[in-house]
């Protein structure tokens, strides 16, 4: 199955050689590898420790692209060498070079191909040759890579992190595998002090681990994949050949999915982490509890929407001047958003949406609906289906695909996509995020006095029932191609 949000023709993924994917057995192999290690090294070498897991961190991501490993170090050894430089509020300027320098990595990366295309027949009209578009292949987690890059270094021009005197921390801090393809993006004030002691093994939280890693495989292999396969993929690829029915389910289907898939992610990475002795903030919170668009942002992504606030909208000037500003300043964050998300235009309209409805809804003050119980319902459903709408822009390719889709709405064709098995698998994904969200630590409680051995073998059995109840064959997740 392809990526579920094609990255453009100009900054597609680098190859995928080696499939090291959490949901597969060569990352197990690794990480099983990675994990033993670890802690023989936390006993008996705890100097090691970090140098090792640099080394993991590199053998992780040189599966993806060896040659992209060497351009990951120097992102790394730039981003230390600025915070040395920027330590305490000193060298503004310096702090300008830096987030600009890795700013336009991203840039080349992954709006260089779109530029070109767009302006090149501007040149045309004008007498010009056409501009080649360059074959340009997209690093695995850039965009993840360079908000904690910008973030190390506007915290320690803050004084919120320290400036580390050896590049070793910072490279740790940027290439750590859990989240270095797709999230969270860990702050470098919460995470490098965790760097700067030797974990604990006596609290390390095994159960939640492997409850966050199992959830997120089942979220990924057995309910996403097959969204996708089964419903999204074909009907977004061909929006002609559904009737409106099944278009309407696809739409609320990719909605179930993304959360799934990202939260999935979200939740292995958490829970690799915890396991070597690491925590990351989590990432998602029932967003689609939310009963205004402000609430959605605070439950989803909460990492990329916290990073925004703080390093983007605060620095505009936020909600401290008048109320024309603070607009704006919602509009340009919302907007820079949906282009962080990829250069296409229909990120820029979904970034777009979002900002207006920000934008709306904080003009309107809650006064256009009843604070009852029924005025509850009313403004979760126009939440939750401004959100449904802006995702059939985040998922589709390109506006003739979104047209398309609008045009099938008004179609006569017969529907196809309502299978029982489609609809089990969403009515599942929708219960699992309107569980209680203290389900996990329920779940924690009761298996925690269970002797080793047999807490082994409860998550060895469930692991086994995942493997043999998914599909063949592994989808990337979602956000690999940001």
């Amino acid at each position: 199955m392809r990526i579920c949000c094609a990255a453009p023709d100009s900054a597609r993924q680098a190859p995928d050689r080696s499939r090291m994917l959490f949901p597969t057995g060569l990352f197990a192999i690794f990480f099983a590898a990675v994990l033993g290690l670890h802690w023989l090294l936390v006993r008996r070498a705890p100097r090691l420790v970090l140098p090792f897991l640099l080394l993991a961190n590199f053998v992780f991501y040189s599966a993806f692209s060896l040659a992209f490993c060497i351009a990951l170090l120097a992102v790394g050894l730039w981003t230390w060498a600025i915070g040395r430089g920027v330590a305490d509020g000193r060298g503004r300027g310096l702090l300008w070079l830096g987030v600009g320098g890795v700013l336009a990595w991203l840039g080349w990366f992954k709006y260089a191909g779109f530029l070109i295309r767009e302006t090149s027949p501007i040149g045309v009209a004008l007498g010009l040759p056409p501009l080649p578009l360059p074959e340009i292949l997209l690093p695995v987690g850039i965009s993840f890579y360079v908000f904690q890059a910008i973030s190390y270094m506007v915290d320690v021009h803050r004084g919120e992190a320290r400036a580390e005197a050896s590049p070793l921390k910072v490279l740790v801090y940027l290439t750590f595998f859990p989240h270095l393809a797709a999230g969270p993006i860990v702050r470098a004030a919460q995470f490098l002090p965790q760097l700067a002691q030797v974990p604990d093994r006596s609290r390390i939280p095994v159960v939640m681990g492997c409850l966050l890693i199992l959830g997120g495989l089942a979220k990924k292999m057995l309910l996403a994949n097959e969204l996708a396969t089964g419903l999204v993929d074909p009907v977004f690829r061909d929006p002609g050949g559904f009737g409106a029915g099944d278009i309407l389910l696809a739409c609320y289907g990719y909605t179930i999915q993304i959360w799934l898939d990202f939260s999935g992610y979200s939740d292995m990475a958490i829970g690799l982490a915890a396991l070597l002795g690491y925590h990351f903030p989590r990432n998602f919170a029932q967003p689609f509890r939310a009963l205004t668009l402000s609430d959605f942002w605070r439950r989803w992504h909460i990492s990329l929407s916290s990073w925004l606030r703080d390093y983007l909208f605060k620095p505009l000037g936020g909600s401290r001047g008048t109320e024309a500003q603070t607009r704006r300043n919602l509009l340009v964050t919302m907007l820079l958003g949906g282009i962080w998300h990829g250069a296409a235009w229909t990120f820029v309209i979904w970034g777009a949406l979002h900002g207006l409805a920000l934008v709306l809804e904080r003009a309107l003050g809650g006064r256009a609906v009843p604070a009852s119980a029924a005025g509850k319902v009313l403004r979760w459903a126009i939440t939750f289906h401004i959100v449904v709408l802006a995702f059939v822009l985040f998922r589709a390719p390109d506006l003739a695909t979104v047209a398309a889709l609008a045009e099938g709405l008004a179609a006569a064709a017969p529907d196809a996509a309502w299978t029982p098995r489609i609809l089990a698998i969403m009515a599942l994904g929708l219960g699992l995020h309107f569980a209680p969200p203290d389900l996990r630590q329920r779940l924690e409680s009761a298996l925690r006095p269970l002797p080793a051995p047999l807490l082994g073998l409860v998550f060895g059995l469930a692991m086994l029932a995942i493997i043999l109840a998914a599909p063949e064959g592994v989808a990337p997740f979602i956000y690999f191609q940001f």
